[in-house]
């Protein structure tokens, strides 16, 4: 089954980056299909543990028998409040696999994949949440629709999609995948795969706050990392790695202005490890395509 899930990505660069410690404390912020939690677990002594979250409910399925690991399932913005309540103060490394699960694009009725006509636009990975994909697209005005598709999915004609929305769901349903493809058909420009996929992404990171959950997470790891310790996060699109690469890099989300008489102010918690992300090598893309777009980033706080 664990195959079948989720491939791990990039786990053994991750892992070999983490350093791990056999009487450690670590964080894998993205359980899904467990790879690169057992391959800490391989790593980790009798006295190690790993604490693992996922806020998708069928990840549960996937924990393996062992007492060294916490399975907690809420989303990781939540982590240093999570480990505070499991009278943990500090933890050795941290791992974050930013992706979509394989087994979340493959469930059709999940709605994250353009390949399911019938399944319904869902998209949550939390499916307590109560916000749907479908609920964005009948209830959001057009400006915001416009921002999150050219935020988002840098879709080209952001504004004419949005516009199109607006009036096609005064009549039509736009409940399923197919039902929005057709309404859209005729704001498409060029490839239509890629545009809609851009389309999915956008709308996915919306429904689940995917950008506003990274943030929260990156801005607890100063404070949840012991001195050395180590944070590896895998991005799997440009807004993703460059929110990662700016807190790693100056301790900010922006890129600090630089004060022409005392310098630049800000100073960064962390020391990079991964002067530029690492990629897939050929071996693993020929192994598993969907990590073409995975960029590993590591820091280790000072």
């Amino acid at each position: 089954m664990l195959q079948q899930y989720h491939i791990p990505v990039l786990a053994k660069e991750t892992i070999d980056l983490l350093q791990i410690k056999p009487g450690g404390i670590y964080v894998d912020c993205t359980f899904g299909g467990g790879g690169h939690s057992r391959a800490i677990l391989d790593k980790l002594g009798d006295t190690g543990k790993l604490i693992a979250f996922d806020q998708d409910a069928d990840a549960k399925a996937n924990i393996p028998g062992d007492a060294r690991i916490t399975f907690l399932q809420y989303n990781f913005r939540h982590v240093q409040k999570m480990l505070r309540l499991h009278k943990i103060a500090e933890v050795d490394g941290i791992l974050a696999d930013l992706g979509v699960s394989s087994h979340q694009f493959d469930e059709g009725a999940r709605g994250f994949s353009t390949r399911f006509a019938d399944a319904e636009l869902d998209m949550r990975m939390d499916q307590r949440h109560p916000t749907t994909a479908a609920d964005v697209i009948k209830t959001y005005g057009e400006q915001e629709l416009h921002k999150i598709f050219e935020r988002y999915g840098e879709v080209t004609n952001s504004k004419t999609l949005a516009k199109t929305i607006v009036q096609q769901r005064q009549v039509s349903s736009l409940k399923t995948v197919n039902d929005f493809k057709h309404a859209v058909a005729s704001a498409v420009k060029g490839n239509p795969n890629k545009y809609f996929a851009q389309v999915f992404q956008a709308l996915r990171i919306a429904v689940n706050d995917e950008i506003g959950a990274l943030e929260e997470m990156l801005q607890q790891i100063p404070n949840i990392l012991k001195k050395g310790g180590r944070a590896a996060i895998i991005t799997f699109h440009s807004i993703e790695d460059r929110t990662v690469k700016n807190f790693f890099r100056y301790g900010s989300f922006d890129e600090p202005e630089t004060d022409s008489i005392y310098g630049t102010k800000s100073e960064s918690p962390f020391n990079v490890i991964t002067k530029k992300p690492i990629s897939p090598s050929t071996k693993e893309l020929n192994e598993n395509p969907r990590s073409r777009s995975a960029r590993l980033r590591v820091a280790e706080k000072k």
